[in-house]
Parts: C-alpha cells; sequence; structure tokens
C-alpha cells in the first residue's frame, strides 16, 4: 500500500526554472522508494520494481529556455538515480516530453490577462499531493521596473483584497498554493522567500495561510549561499491543519505566528489611533537632485530675477548612512510639493541643474506624474512636511540598522527614504522610542533585510502602547515621567560629546540670503531684514559644527554611532540601563523584565488600546 501510494504522489514546482527543485524531489521519492522495496525483500514479503518516475512531476514555469531545461532535468536524474542504485539500464533511455506535466505559462496570471477586452484570470494549477519550489524574490518597487506597470497593476487588481498592494511577487505563489490546498488540490506545500515575508504587508499572506489552514514547519531564518550571493530567506511549510506537530528552527513548539515566531503573538497587535500621524518615512526622489555642499553654497550666494534667494529651494538632506556613520554634507534642490514650472525656473542655477540632468530621464516616464511634473521629487510627502514644519529639531532613526538608534535632526534638514521621521521634540519621546523596550517590539514588528532589522512607521511605531501621558506632548510632565526626559537628555548630550569632542571641533557660521518665513527663517538675523514688497530677505546665519584640523578631522571619521554601539562602553550602557529602568518604572513594571515578558506586556497595552 505504501509503494502504491508513493508511486502516485504528484509533486508541483509552480516557479520550477530548470528544475532542481523537482529533480531533488523525485531523488527523495526514488530513494523512499528503494527503502521500502528493500525492507519487502529482506522480510518476504514479495519482490517488487521501483516504478517512481518523471510523469510524477509537474512544474510551471515563464521561461521557455529554463522550461526545456527543466524536463531534461528530471529526466537525466531519474537515469541516474536508476544507474546509481543498480537497478540496470531502462530499455529505452531516450528522454521523452514532460510538456504535459511542465507547463510553460505563467504562474500567477493568465495568459487572457494581456488580451484586450479579455476578462483577467488566475491560472489553473494541476491537482497534486505537495507543493514545493522557490517563487521569485522581487521586492515591491523591482516589480514595476522588471515586469512593467501594466503587468504589475494587473497583477495587483485580479489578487486585490487578498495580496496588500506593497507585497513581493512571491506572496502571490504562497497565496495561489494557500488556495490550492484550501480547495482540496493540494495538501501540503512548502516554499520559500525573504525575510520580509515575516512583515509589513507579506505578513498578511501568512495570516490568510492561519486562517484556512496552518504553518506546521518552518525556518525563519536561514542563510541561502549561492553563486556567490549570501542573503537569509525564510522556510514555510503549511497545511489544511492536518499536521499536530509544529516545528520552529528545528525546535518542538505549541504554535508558529505569522511572524515565524512562536512566542507572544505580536501579529495581533494593531495600530493605535493616538500614535497616527507623528512616524513618517521620507521624500522619495526618484531622480538625482542631490548636490554637494560645495555645489549648493555656489548657488546660495547667486542671484534670481526674481529677487528671491536660491535658499528657498536647497536644504540639507539626510539618509540613514548620515545617521549612523557621518555626515555626507549633502544637499538637496527641492522645489516643495507642487511649484509650477514657471516659478521653480525662476530660481535660476538651482533649476538649470535640474533640467539638464533630471529632465531628460523624467520627460518620458512610465509614471505620468514624474513625466509631467518632473522637476519635483516623486514623493514629497506633504503630511511629513506639515507635521514638522512648527519644530525646530524632530526624532529620526534609520529605517534599516544593525542597532535602533534614534538621533535628534534640525528643523531645516529634509529626511529621505531611508529614514524615518517623528513629528515630535521633546526628551521624553526620544527616550522611550530609544529604550530597550521600543527596541524589543520594533524588531519583533518589524522586518529584516538580510540581517539588519527594518523599521517601519505603521507596523513599529503606531501599534506600539507608550506609557501613559506620553501621547499627545506634554508641557509640564508628571513626576512618572521627568526622569525618562533627564536620562534622554543626559544620553543624548554624552553621544554627541562622545561623537564631536569639543577639543576636536569649532563653529563654523555659513551665511547667505533667506527668505523671512521660508526653509531657513530661524536661522535669519533680525538686524539684516530688508523689505522687498510682498516677502523680506534676510541673512541666514547657519552653525555647523567641523572640525578644527586635518588631525581633528582624521580622528573624527573613527567616531560614529555605529562603531560605539558595535562597542558599546560601559558609560553607554551605564545610561541605557539608567534610561530603561526609567521607562520601567513609567509602565510600572520591573526593570528586569526578559524580552518576551516585555513583549507580553507591550501587547497587551496594545489590545486595549487598539
Amino acid at each position: 500500500r505504501f509503494l502504491d501510494r508513493l508511486q502516485h504522489v504528484r509533486v508541483l514546482d509552480p516557479a520550477c526554472g530548470s528544475g532542481n527543485f523537482l529533480y531533488v524531489a523525485l531523488l527523495r521519492l526514488k530513494d523512499l522508494e528503494k527503502e521500502a522495496i528493500l525492507f519487502g525483500n529482506d522480510n518476504g514479503l514479495g519482490s517488487f520494481l521501483p516504478m517512481v518516475g518523471p510523469s510524477q512531476l509537474y512544474g510551471i514555469e515563464i521561461n521557455s529556455y529554463a522550461h526545456d531545461l527543466a524536463q531534461m532535468t528530471v529526466w537525466i536524474g531519474w537515469l541516474q538515480w536508476i544507474r546509481v542504485n543498480g537497478f540496470g539500464f531502462p530499455a529505452d533511455p531516450i528522454l521523452r516530453p514532460l510538456s504535459e506535466n511542465i507547463r510553460l505559462m505563467d504562474a500567477v496570471l493568465s495568459a487572457e490577462c494581456g488580451v484586450a477586452n479579455a476578462e483577467c484570470k488566475e491560472p489553473d494549477w494541476p491537482v497534486v499531493d505537495f507543493i514545493v519550489g522557490n517563487p521569485p524574490f522581487l521586492g515591491d518597487k523591482i516589480m514595476r521596473r522588471e515586469l512593467g506597470d501594466t503587468y504589475v497593476d494587473r497583477l495587483r487588481t485580479l489578487y486585490d483584497g487578498r495580496i496588500p498592494g506593497q507585497s513581493d511577487l512571491c506572496c502571490y505563489w504562497f497565496e495561489k498554493a494557500r488556495a490550492h490546498i484550501a480547495a482540496g488540490k493540494c495538501k501540503r506545500a512548502g516554499l520559500l522567500a525573504t525575510q520580509g515575508i515575516r512583515g509589513g504587508a507579506n505578513r498578511e499572506v501568512l495570516k490568510r495561510i492561519k486562517e484556512s489552514g496552518d504553518i506546521y514547519w518552518a525556518e525563519s531564518n536561514r542563510p541561502w549561499i549561492l553563486d556567490g550571493a549570501n542573503v537569509h530567506v525564510s522556510m514555510v511549510a503549511f497545511d489544511d491543519r492536518s499536521e499536530t506537530s509544529r516545528t520552529l528552527d528545528g525546535e518542538t513548539v505549541s504554535t508558529i505566528h505569522a511572524n515565524l515566531t512562536a512566542e507572544s503573538n505580536a501579529c495581533s497587535a494593531n495600530s493605535i489611533i493616538a500614535n497616527v500621524g507623528i512616524g513618517f518615512i521620507g521624500v522619495t526622489q526618484k531622480a538625482p537632485f542631490d548636490i554637494s555642499q560645495e555645489e549648493a553654497c555656489s548657488m546660495l550666494r547667486e542671484c534670481n530675477p526674481h529677487s528671491r534667494p536660491n535658499s528657498d529651494v536647497l536644504v540639507p538632506i539626510r539618509n540613514a548612512m548620515d545617521l549612523t556613520q557621518h555626515t555626507r554634507n549633502i544637499w538637496n534642490i527641492d522645489f516643495g510639493l507642487d511649484m509650477p514650472l514657471e516659478r521653480a525656473a525662476r530660481y535660476a542655477a538651482p533649476f538649470d541643474r535640474v533640467e539638464k540632468t533630471i529632465r531628460p530621464l523624467r520627460i518620458n516616464h512610465r509614471e505620468p506624474r514624474q513625466a509631467k511634473y518632473w522637476w519635483l521629487f516623486a514623493r514629497p510627502c506633504p503630511d511629513m512636511r506639515e507635521a514638522l514644519s512648527g519644530l525646530n529639531r524632530f526624532a529620526a532613526t534609520p529605517r534599516v540598522s544593525k542597532h535602533r538608534i534614534v538621533a535628534w535632526l534640525t528643523h531645516e534638514v529634509l529626511c529621505d527614504s531611508a529614514v524615518v521621521a517623528f513629528a515630535r521634540s521633546d526628551d521624553l519621546f526620544f527616550g522611550i522610542l530609544q529604550s530597550h523596550f521600543h527596541e524589543v517590539w520594533a524588531l519583533r514588528m518589524g522586518t529584516r533585510l538580510e540581517t539588519r532589522p527594518r523599521y517601519t512607521p505603521t507596523t513599529c511605531f503606531e501599534t506600539f502602547p507608550f506609557p501613559t501621558g506620553v501621547i499627545p506632548e506634554l508641557r509640564t510632565l508628571p513626576p512618572h515621567l521627568t526622569a525618562i526626559s533627564a536620562a534622554a537628555k543626559e544620553l543624548n548630550e554624552m553621544r554627541e560629546t562622545w561623537l564631536t569632542p569639543p577639543d576636536w571641533t569649532r563653529t563654523e557660521v555659513m551665511e547667505f540670503p533667506g527668505t523671512v518665513g521660508g526653509p531657513w527663517d530661524r536661522y535669519i538675523d533680525p538686524a539684516t531684514v530688508t523689505d522687498r514688497g510682498d516677502f523680506k530677505i534676510g541673512t541666514v546665519r547657519y552653525p555647523r559644527l567641523v572640525p578644527r584640523d586635518a588631525e581633528c578631522a582624521a580622528r573624527l571619521k573613527a567616531r560614529t554611532l555605529t562603531k560605539l554601539y558595535n562597542e558599546r562602553p560601559a558609560w553607554l550602557a551605564a545610561c541605557h540601563a539608567k534610561l530603561d529602568a526609567a521607562v520601567a518604572a513609567a509602565y510600572g513594571w520591573p526593570s528586569d523584565l526578559t524580552d518576551e515578558a516585555i513583549l507580553e506586556r507591550l501587547l497587551s497595552l496594545n489590545q486595549e488600546r487598539a
């Protein structure tokens, strides 16, 4: 009975490429068959012949060359196994086509979707016992570049309501496999994905899997080294809940949550309304608006036909490396949210630079808005600008970094999409974000890029339950929160002193004209303001810390936040311990909680407030 079942097992790889997974599946089936045959022979149960063969394997592949190669791969694997295991030679070793089994087609979008006026449908997958595979790893942004807007829009529309619009391409294979199992057309599936499957929009497909079935085996973080590429993947096996055991990262567990953990189910956390509208991902240019500080200084000194200064459209910009390593001193040409072309052109030098470098890239762009408004950022973030406009400083953290570091930035600085900006300027807020409590939550709620945690405002921040009284910002702090503010201020001051020691630096003041009420308003010397009719201009005096000399500059290069937190000296550890104790007291919790206990308590608070 076992051999009969084994010889009728059907395995599908719906993204089979050149057949690697099918090849391995065939060899494992043949090994099982051999073990059973030898057992039967040894125990007088009769003689049996090996019957497992390529006809039991099914594949889907969109590339015609890989499709042909997959058939060859499977047959060669079968012939090699027969020979190596001493079962003789097939009478007719000529390879036979497997075109009915291994199909040349799109696995997630039917051919009709490309035909005018045709109804877009999902392609049918064959009825099988098991699904295995390594679906394509294209991320949300790369999908449009690689597959084109038309294809991606059709895909998003077809799976709307099942797969969120920001999901990676591999999620569509997970959803198809889930639906196949739910329809009784498959028993089990085991697929690979990037670690991003565990969080953000991607996690929704794993939630759907757990709704209609369950995850019974997974490896949350597995190194995947191939052809010199060293990445980290997640491996997920799921079924219709028939399997009763659960194995995660080699350990037996009671359950596997949608974020591929077995502890507190942080996937059940929801957004807290009070946190919305505070954290923002920075601007996305999608074009080279960056200029060097030297070029910016040159433009700042130039005059324009409408008498307005170029400082209206020139600001420093920061990315994640600026926060964790050294400031690159890069500026941006920023014409704001919707400045008309005619008005932008009056800022002569900045506009000339943009017209020469960006217009040729944008004029025939596939996205209509970028083609039409080629002098503006692709995503200028109006909500972030409005939220930050009244602050003299704001907190910021890298979206992807080894350490969850929070730093202060001043109001004139623009953040790019590698940075999350928070519309708060108080030490209390800074301290809680920099605490271990928030770090534990962010690590569980976020995703990873290889070994580096990824932070997103929606999943990591908007779901985070602050101690009572922190949101919204308070003018007068209650006693249970003052210790956090003091500890945070001390931590920041000591870090800044270590990064830029007073003996190694000096203050250099940049001077240039600025518009009253413009981006540089806070640095304008009131004594220099002159009336130009419908606007006023004054002298901006912008202070910056610079090395005292070349020797100090060389020393300062070795001082970065990444290096500081890698080494974590005793004074830094003491500052964080003091801060964490203050945050624990604000929650009313012990200061020696384990990470899992912290997570459980934060999750409970989230459930109360969300």
